[in-house]
């Protein structure tokens, strides 16, 4: 069952508004698939990004993957735990797994995001 307090992209990022930040990381869906995560590429705090372009990388046992921003805005801090652990993201995705926090430039990214159920929709397989 997904966070019900979450916002989705289709390319498994998920945000957390919490007061004038969004957080952000990837889904359980997406680590899954990845599988055991050894290395997390994030970017420093004031980099300015924009909503769909890359943001860092995720490194796992299988591939490498990019990460995309789900709004446009301002890096206001990195999980910097993720450095040292960066398993995190496999055994916590919502919580102590998650990447980066963006203070947002408009609010009309976070309106064009999936709630749970649109992203349950786009990760199950059709009948």
């Amino acid at each position: 069952m997904l966070p019900q307090d979450l916002k989705f992209t289709a390319e498994h990022e998920w945000i957390r508004l919490t007061g004038d930040v969004v957080r952000v990381g990837i889904t359980d869906f997406a680590q899954e698939a990845l599988g055991d995560i050894v290395f997390v590429t994030l970017p420093e705090p004031g980099t300015e990004l924009a909503a769909g372009s890359v943001f860092g990388e995720v490194e796992s046992t299988k591939s490498v993957s990019d990460l995309y921003a789900p709004v446009s805005g301002t890096v206001s801090a990195r999980n910097e735990e993720l450095d040292r652990r960066p398993e995190l993201v496999n055994s916590d995705p919502y919580g102590e797994g998650w990447m980066i926090e963006i203070t947002p430039s408009g609010e009309g990214d976070i309106e064009g995001l999936l709630d749970s159920d649109g992203y349950t929709a786009l990760i199950t397989p059709s009948s």
